[in-house]
């Protein structure tokens, strides 16, 4: 059986992205050459034993060297000895460009809004190998290189779960809907950082940095749609400076002033719309004032003495003070509240019983139905007044 072939020099020929490169030949001898550039270190193995790590330089694998070749190997002092053993080879430099991001995205409770938001996270760390030995035994195994996308998929579950875990725990904590957290990231970067820095140092590497670059949610996400709808109408409302149920009020109105067939039904939405929107801001106000002057809400009617127009609940003339609804109620028939019987409007007593039609409060003067025992308007006691009837 042919011998294979012992290699005189050994180096490193991988690609300068690769964090652990693993020599091809296993045959050395007590005289090949070990070089090593800078920012690299080598380690030899046998039989999964680390047996010595080798710094930048040029290095000769004899037993005065590796005294533990002579106990592991019991090769002989002196001369060419050949033996198998695997050389591994450890870049030490700084790589500060490692992608990383969650491939779909994650369900979180918005602790603002109480709605399930989907949210996807993208960002970049670095590392630095600090020890080789740990490196190679806890992590590299059996494989014949390591580079950055082997520390993206060992990673991205430990990632991807911290990330989850701080988002969920910062928003909470800071009392932030998940759409306002990218104000946040430097702090949300440094608190990863913490978090994934201790698990990473147990396999010999020392993370440099952890940032966080973007968090977005899906805009086509039908929570996320909603939630964005409803923020935009609430910013609208503040500034124009009114609420919610203003709102609703102001668009009843709009619909009613614009259904002339509503009727009754459309003047009374009208009515509470108007009562809701007291104390609305001038725009607002001259809104409603628009939509109810196009409603004719109330109407108008003409004073009998003067002629003046005035609102229709209005009772005395603002102009010559006439109360038009004791001129009003001459003109119409009077009901007797005693008797029932029909009477001309100007009539002050009953023509069938002639008990009073009606009764003056002696306290504000309103004018009340015969038959009243105390005042509608201010609950004075009325006393009753015994007359004859009265052509």
């Amino acid at each position: 059986m042919q011998n294979m072939a012992v290699f005189e020099v050994i180096k490193y020929n991988g690609n300068p992205d690769v964090f652990a490169w693993k020599f091809p030949g296993e045959e050395l001898s007590t005289w090949s050459q070990l070089i090593v550039n800078e920012s690299q270190e080598a380690i030899l193995f046998k039989g999964g034993q680390a047996l010595d790590v080798f710094g930048p330089g040029r290095h000769t694998l004899e037993t005065k060297n590796i005294p533990v070749l002579n106990k592991i190997i019991n090769l002989p002092f002196g001369g060419r000895s050949p033996f198998a053993a695997e050389v591994w080879y450890v870049n030490k430099v700084f790589s500060l460009d490692i992608k990383w991001g969650t491939s779909s995205p994650i369900q979180l409770q918005d602790p603002k809004y109480n709605v399930f938001v989907p949210v996807r996270a993208f960002g970049q760390f670095g590392i630095k190998i600090e020890r080789s030995k740990d490196f190679i035994v806890k992590l590299v195994g059996t494989l014949k290189y390591f580079d950055k996308a082997s520390i993206q998929n060992y990673f991205r579950g430990l990632y991807l779960m911290k990330v989850k875990d701080a988002i969920s725990s910062f928003i909470i904590e800071k009392g932030i809907s998940v759409l306002e957290i990218n104000a946040h990231l430097d702090e949300l970067s440094e608190f990863l950082k913490e978090q994934i820095s201790a698990v990473l140092g147990e396999y010999g590497i020392t993370l440099v940095n952890f940032y966080v670059n973007d968090i977005n949610v899906p805009e086509d996400d039908p929570a996320v749609v909603t939630l964005k709808d409803a923020l935009a109408k609430k910013a609208e409302m503040d500034i124009v400076g009114y609420s919610y149920t203003q709102k609703r009020s102001f668009d009843t109105l709009e619909d009613a002033a614009s259904n002339p067939s509503a009727g009754q039904s459309g003047l009374m939405g009208a009515g509470v719309g108007l009562a809701m929107g007291v104390g609305v801001g001038g725009a607002m106000g001259k809104a409603l004032g628009g939509i109810a002057g196009q409603m004719n809400v109330g109407g108008t009617k003409i004073c009998p003495n003067c002629g003046s127009e005035m609102d229709t609940n209005q009772r005395y003339c603002s102009k010559c003070g006439q109360d038009t609804q004791a001129v009003q109620n001459e003109q119409t028939e009077v009901i007797c509240s005693f008797c029932g019987t029909a009477n001309s409007g100007k009539s002050k007593f009953c023509s069938e019983c002639g008990k009073p039609l009606f009764a003056e409060c002696p306290k504000c003067g309103a004018k009340l139905p015969g038959n009243s025992k105390f005042c509608s308007a201010c609950g004075a006691e009325l006393k009753m007044q015994e007359g004859t009837q009265n052509d």
